[in-house]
């Protein structure tokens, strides 16, 4: 699998067993696990800040036999990596330039040491490496460090190393701390990973704050961040130190090493370079700073293949994890909820008009308007649930519609749509025995017809319920559901429906109502517009047509969330949904949704209003903008390739 081909890079945090002073020990434990990340084709490795040397030394710094032994153990391990051209590392070290020591770190590839980076902020309250013994390198600029024989670039915290599949910056510990890191200047300079070297010592309740630093400069800076920090070896005196290790990606932690471990710990992730990098460009404020220019250093790293990915794909990204399950449902609830209520209070309208149709797109709408009108203090009796029979309509979907009005006590309106549309396909001279677009589409529009003339009559808004999902696929009606007065599941695809009704029912409904919606919830999509088989049993199911909605959710997300091309698409979702549908799967159903998307632009571009609860939305007004007429061409010749 060759994951740098569709913009991953792998990465690892190591934090070593190491002794203080002793730096053939350490030496030792570095290449042990640099051997071991190797294996697991690791392509940058990052040590912990001073670890050739320990970072508890104290004045051992000052004695010139640790400093010439730091530099003679730094060409050993350069020695050492001159035929692994797969990995770059860093590693940590005292150097010392000109008249003064510092703390920094290096670089190292088969190519010998690339370039060091200086630690900038240096607080006199480090006991263990503090202003004693080091000096910032924050005026370290375009200086070069001779070592046997070798010029050798350093810089403070402005240094760009750029390898053919990703770009990295690097500061050191106490950086990361202050109200400007080196590392946001190296971001906005086009490092798409952070990589902190650091010896930072455990107290009771530190780890969590440092945890919380990493996840929100990793999102502050669009970047991956990658912190290594030293283990129990370093622990002396009053000090303890847990090795912990974090690899962050835009403020979510992808892996996170086990603190106060005997043993060398290494973990391992693979950044998704192409999803930062689309990020900062839909970013019009991420801009480089002329004033603040970078050095940029030339890394060489070989592509790698891997068996398996050191990542997660979710195959469900709209739908959140069990531990925020809670927090986020009743988050989507609530913004579709008021965005109702902001309606009904400008508007001045006290009662809704719906279609409810038995589905699981109605039931949503039906139930944001129960729960807004509950807000409100107005009765549920001005919530008006019309059901409107047609040809294809299951006496399932009819008694779940029926009950569902009736027992949260609003009005039940009972509207058959059989004879008026029969005598509609007279009037346009339509035979009704062809099951075309046209018997389908003539029943959708009769039925919104019904809702906008009813809400008409008594003073109503019409509820859409319509999802994202339809939306993207173009799978409405246009000006039937396709239309409404206020559209409440615009922004809710449809694998988010569901769970957002299961949650309802769990959390929020008893007895009968509960019972009602998980057998709502057991039905099959469809748009009920084709008569039923022999057993009264729905015969149109809409992801026999279209496609399975898990994929096409996930093709949206990707699509739209990162701008993932169709190749990467591909490659993801055979990641994400792999042993459940085959590539040849995939790409059938992605071909699908990019016909379908292209085609269907017109109907999105007059959208009706309707409330944004995620990352991705269509509205015409400010998430998508796309031309009705564009050509979908290059998207399918990459599928076809």
């Amino acid at each position: 699998m060759d994951i740098n081909r569709f913009g991953f890079i792998r990465v690892a945090a190591a934090s070593p067993k190491v002794k203080v002073a002793d730096c053939d020990y350490n030496v030792s434990e570095i290449k042990s696990m640099i051997n071991e990340a190797i294996r697991d084709h690791v392509q940058i490795l990052c040590f912990p800040e001073l670890c050739i040397t320990s970072s508890t030394c104290a004045d051992l710094f000052f004695q010139t036999t640790l400093q010439k032994k730091a530099i003679s153990s730094l060409m050993n391990l350069t020695d050492f990596m001159r035929d692994k051209s797969s990995i770059i590392v860093i590693v940590g070290l005292p150097l010392q330039v000109k008249n003064s020591l510092y703390n920094v770190a290096a670089v190292i590839s088969d190519e010998g040491v690339l370039g060091f980076v200086p630690k900038i902020f240096i607080s006199n309250s480090d006991r263990f490496y503090g202003e004693r013994w080091f000096v910032s390198g924050e005026m370290l600029t375009d200086f070069i460090v001779e070592i046997n024989g070798e010029n050798i670039p350093i810089a403070p915290g402005g240094t760009i190393f750029q390898t053919p599949f990703g770009n990295f910056g690097v500061e050191i510990c106490k950086d990361l701390w202050m109200p400007i890191p080196p590392s946001s200047h190296l971001a906005m300079q086009g490092a798409d990973i952070i990589f902190n070297l650091s010896a930072s010592n455990e107290l009771v309740g530190k780890n969590n704050y440092l945890k919380s630093l990493i996840l929100q400069q990793s999102g502050r800076c669009l970047s991956a961040y990658v912190y290594s920090s030293a283990g129990n070896g370093e622990s002396t005196t009053d000090l303890v130190f847990s090795g912990a290790c974090f690899i962050a990606e835009n403020a979510t932690m992808l892996a996170e090493g086990k603190r106060f471990s005997l043993e060398n710990e290494m973990i391992v992730a693979d950044i998704d370079i192409d999803a930062l990098r689309n990020d900062r460009i839909k970013n019009s404020n991420y801009f480089i700073q002329k004033e603040k220019s970078c050095n940029e250093i030339i890394c060489h790293v070989g592509p790698i293949s891997v068996p398996f990915m050191y990542r997660e794909i979710n195959p469900h990204p709209f739908i959140p994890s069990k531990s925020f399950e809670n927090e986020n449902l009743s988050e989507v609830f609530n913004i579709q909820v008021h965005g109702l209520i902001k309606r009904l209070q400008h508007t001045g309208i006290r009662k809704v008009v719906i279609g409810v149709s038995g589905g699981l797109d109605s039931t949503l709408a039906f139930l944001v308007a129960t729960k807004s009108f509950d807000i409100l203090g107005i009765p549920r009796e001005n919530i008006y649930g019309i059901t409107m029979a047609g040809f294809g309509t299951t006496e399932r979907t009819y008694k779940n519609a029926v009950m569902l009005i009736q027992s949260v006590g609003a009005t039940l309106k009972e509207i058959p749509i059989v004879d008026s549309v029969k005598q509609h396909f007279k009037d346009i001279e339509f035979d009704e025995k062809d099951h075309s677009v046209t018997f389908e589409n003539a029943q959708a529009r009769e039925r919104t017809q019904i809702l906008m003339d009813y809400a008409n009559m008594i003073g109503g808004l019409v509820v859409g319920t319509s999802t994202l999902s339809e939306l993207a696929l173009g799978w409405t009606t246009y000006n039937g559901d396709h239309m409404s007065m206020y559209s409440i599941n615009a922004g809710v695809p449809k694998t988010l429906v569901k769970s957002l009704v299961r949650w309802i029912a769990e959390t929020q409904m008893e007895g009968s109502i509960r019972e009602i919606l998980n057998n709502i919830l057991a039905t099959p999509f469809s748009p009920e517009l084709l008569p039923a088989d022999e057993k009264g049993e729905i015969i149109q199911k809409t992801e026999d047509v279209v496609g399975p909605y898990e994929l096409h959710d996930f093709f949206l997300y990707r699509m739209f969330r990162y701008g993932d091309d169709p190749k990467r698409i591909v490659f993801l979702a055979g990641q994400a949904f792999k042993n459940k549908y085959s590539t040849e799967e995939i790409v059938k159903w992605l071909k699908v949704f990019y016909k379908r998307f292209f085609s269907q632009q017109f109907k999105r571009s007059c959208l009706p209003d309707g409330p944004k609860v995620g990352s991705v939305n269509l509205s015409p007004r400010s998430d998508w903008r796309m031309p009705s007429d564009a050509e979908v061409k290059i998207w399918l010749e990459q599928l076809e390739n």
